[in-house]
């Protein structure tokens, strides 16, 4: 079992601050990147429209931006994938979390699914940027997630992740165990999708988890303070 946070700052480093919605204003965003910075998390996950902005609005701060790729359906073919990936680095992105091309998949074209993520991988670490790759269990069967997981360990990227928070459910503690299991310390698991409270964020980080990505963040912080009060 891994260890929990002990204290709110070591929680907040989990968190991937998260908002990918499509009415995002200016509003919203700068919001977001306020609260990152005030609880100190890991980074803030957003589309790459607002990688700008957002890395404006962190300067002087430990909180890495985090372009997310090919969303939520990863659908827009490897060299559009690169392309959006490059950009967003090149406009200042710390991470970059990328969707699977999900149907390959599914038709069990794993060799396109390896090359992908060898080639996305390989331009991240080209610019010593993380990279984070998005499986969206909820349309995988086990076997599917345990592949998928072996080509990752396999190819080394920096983490694999269960869900996107846009397909039909959420991340389950199940697959994060799988997901570990399988990787086990060549690759990092990030649970996002559904993770509301801190009860659902411990099981997770107990799970395997070391990165969590929730736009629930300040409020899975005030439970685990309570907790840590009674």
């Amino acid at each position: 079992m891994k260890t929990l946070p002990t204290n709110e700052k070591e929680l907040a480093k989990y968190f991937d601050h998260t908002y990918l919605k499509a009415d995002a204003t200016d509003k919203e965003m700068k919001k977001l990147c306020d609260e990152a910075r005030a609880m100190g998390s890991a980074m803030v996950a957003i589309n790459t429209a607002w990688v700008v902005p957002c890395k404006q609005w962190l300067e002087g701060t430990d909180v890495h931006v985090g372009a997310a790729i090919s969303f939520p359906l990863g659908q827009s073919g490897l060299q559009s994938k690169l392309f959006e990936c490059e950009r967003a680095i090149q406009d200042g992105s710390d991470e970059i979390d990328y969707v699977i091309h999900i149907g390959k998949a599914k038709m069990h074209d794993w060799a396109y699914i390896e090359d992908e993520m060898r080639q996305m991988t390989a331009l991240c670490h080209q610019y010593d940027v993380p990279c984070k790759v998005i499986f969206e269990n909820c349309y995988l069967t086990k076997d599917e997630i345990k592949t998928l997981s072996e080509i990752a360990k396999k190819v080394r990227p920096d983490y694999i992740k269960t869900s996107t928070g846009f397909g039909p459910t959420s991340a389950t503690v199940e697959d994060v165990a799988l997901m570990k299991s399988v990787v086990g310390d060549d690759v990092k698991v990030k649970a996002a999708g559904g993770i509301r409270d801190w009860k659902t964020c411990r099981a997770m980080i107990e799970a395997g988890a070391s990165r969590i990505g929730t736009s629930a963040s300040l409020t899975i912080l005030e439970q685990f303070k309570e907790e840590a009060n009674q």
